[in-house]
C-alpha cells in the first residue's frame, strides 16, 4: 500500500469511528481550534455543505441557540436538528436576494466548495476560484460587519488576484493548510477576518 493511501486511510478511519459524515471535518476543527470562528448562538452559512461532516460539527458548536444553513445541489440525507435549515440549490447561479431573503444576516459563512476535477490542473483551479468567488460574492451580500468568511481554493496563477480581491473586504486575511488535507492537492484555505 502507498504511504498516501495509510496517512488518508487515519483521517477517513478516525472519521469513521468518530461517527462523522466525511473526513473533511479535521480541516474545520484544525482551524476552527486555530482561529476560534464558531461561536455558541451563531448563524452559520455552510457552502457546498454535502454531505454533511462540517455543518454537523458548527451544530455542537453554535448549540441550540445557533442556526447553520446549508447549501448544495445534493441534500445531506444524514443531518437532522431542529436548528437545520437546507437550501438546495447551485451556489454559482443561485439569486443572491431570493438568498437573501430566505436567509437573512448571517455571523460567518463557510465554503468547503470544490468543483468536479478533471485532472488539468489549470483547469481546476480556474474552476475552483470560480466557486470561491461567488462564495466571497455570497459573504459579501450576507455577511455582518466585523464577521469572518472562510473558504476553500486550488492555488493556480490567479489566486493572488482572488486573495487581493478578499482583502478589499475583509481587515486581514489569512492562508491556512491544514494537516488533513492530502500531500499531492493545491487546496488552500482562505480565511478572511472582519467583514469591513
Amino acid at each position: 500500500m502507498k504511504k498516501g493511501n495509510n496517512w488518508d486511510d487515519h483521517y477517513t478511519k478516525r472519521a469513521k469511528e468518530e461517527n462523522w459524515l466525511a473526513r473533511s471535518v479535521y480541516k474545520l476543527e484544525e482551524i476552527d481550534r486555530k482561529h476560534r470562528l464558531i461561536k455558541n448562538g451563531a448563524r452559520v452559512m455552510d457552502l457546498g455543505c454535502y454531505p454533511g461532516s462540517w455543518s454537523q460539527y458548527v451544530l455542537e458548536k453554535v448549540g441550540k441557540n445557533g442556526e447553520v444553513i446549508g447549501l448544495d445541489i445534493e441534500i445531506p440525507q444524514k443531518i437532522s436538528a431542529p436548528n437545520f435549515r437546507f437550501i438546495r440549490g447551485n451556489a454559482l447561479n443561485i439569486d443572491m436576494e431570493a438568498l437573501f431573503q430566505e436567509a437573512g444576516e448571517i455571523d460567518l459563512l463557510l465554503s468547503d466548495m470544490a468543483p468536479n476535477t478533471t485532472g488539468n490542473n489549470i483547469t481546476d483551479c480556474a474552476r475552483s476560484l470560480e466557486l470561491a468567488g461567488r462564495a466571497l460574492d455570497i459573504a459579501v451580500r450576507l455577511l455582518r460587519k466585523e464577521h469572518d468568511f472562510l473558504c476553500k481554493v486550488f492555488e493556480g496563477e490567479d489566486f493572488k488576484y482572488f486573495k487581493e480581491r478578499v482583502s478589499e473586504y475583509f481587515g486581514q486575511v489569512r492562508l491556512i493548510r491544514p494537516l488533513a488535507v492530502r500531500k499531492r492537492s493545491r487546496e488552500i484555505y482562505l480565511l478572511g477576518i472582519k467583514r469591513l
